[in-house]
């Protein structure tokens, strides 16, 4: 059985945005929105050079890295070809207009 956590409401993370989740002692998790409302949750770190995917372009159920352009996709974290590596994914789900986080 999944415990969630309740995060904010969905408003709260900005259309093509990300809002930070930040868990002490452990790496942040980046909580992305796209145009169509989906909902998408990675560790807040590039694969490539570590820079914050929260502070990228949201496109699609991708971002893109602001530090050096690496395509991420948000489904499943993995770097969009030629471009190769992965960070963590977490499961995150929208139920009544809130955003809960897998624990």
């Amino acid at each position: 059985m999944t415990d969630w956590k309740r995060i904010c409401p969905l408003d709260d993370i900005p259309r093509l945005g990300a809002r930070v989740v930040q868990r002490p002692g452990d790496e942040d998790i980046a909580i992305f929105r796209n145009a169509e409302d989906e909902v998408f949750a990675l560790h807040d770190k590039c694969p490539h050079k570590g820079g914050p995917l929260s502070q990228g372009i949201v496109h699609g159920r991708k971002v893109t890295c602001p530090l050096h352009g690496w395509n991420i996709g948000l489904e499943d974290g993995h770097a969009v070809a030629p471009d190769s590596g992965h960070c963590g994914r977490f499961a995150v789900k929208v139920e009544g207009g809130e955003v809960f986080l897998a624990l």
